[in-house]
């Protein structure tokens, strides 16, 4: 009987000491799993505050985009204006050089009308004329306008406009005779066409004889 309860007590023993294992190991689980909520807490922590750090950062350099963004988009709107500005200043005063040049052809009329009055010679005033339209023509030139050639130049339906033909003997068909009205270019184009008599095809024989008849 005793043998018996010895093993019965050791049997006991035994179980008890396997629970306490069991519960020591428990015991260490947890203390582990707290260990590692710890870590990971601290973890998260770490990770949000370099998040909120990081987040910081980026609506700073968002904020001075921005700001960057408003200055540029303003010098750009300054500069379109002052750009319109120039170009309709341009555009209203283009004819600003050309017209202190014709001031000065303006200035020579006014001097050879007074020259006229004070001494009405002929030739004093012819010359006088003819000095002030040298001076025009020149101003013209350094203009880009100048006179189309025109007479005796054959007949060019893009710089002569005709208004009428008339056969002439010894000059070739379609040849400029006269000039009504001449013509003038503006750089490289036509401003206005210079109008001309053109020669015309020499009539035949029998338009004679029946313009005889």
């Amino acid at each position: 009987m005793e043998e018996i309860k010895d093993q019965n007590f050791q049997q006991e023993n035994e179980e008890l000491k396997e629970k306490e294992q069991e519960q020591e190991q428990e015991q260490e689980k947890e203390q582990e799993q707290e260990q590692k909520q710890e870590q990971n807490q601290e973890r998260d922590l770490e990770e949000n505050k370099l998040l909120k750090e990081k987040i910081l950062e980026l609506e700073k350099q968002n904020a001075e985009l921005k700001d960057t963004l408003l200055r540029k988009v303003a010098e750009f709107e300054n500069y379109k204006r002052r750009n319109e500005n120039e170009q309709i200043n341009l555009i209203k005063y283009a004819a600003e050089p050309f017209i202190k040049s014709i001031l000065l052809v303006y200035d020579d009329f006014e001097r050879s009308l007074k020259h006229i009055d004070d001494e009405n010679n002929f030739e004093a005033t012819k010359k006088g004329l003819q000095l002030v339209f040298d001076n025009f023509n020149k101003i013209l030139e350094s203009h880009g306008v100048k006179k189309i050639d025109a007479k005796g130049q054959p007949f060019d339906v893009h710089l002569h406009e005709a208004l009428m033909q008339q056969p002439v003997d010894g000059v070739e068909p379609h040849t400029v005779l006269e000039v009504i009205e001449p013509g003038y270019m503006f750089k490289d184009k036509v401003i206005r066409h210079a109008k001309v008599i053109v020669s015309a095809e020499p009539a035949s024989q029998d338009d004679n004889q029946q313009t005889n008849e």
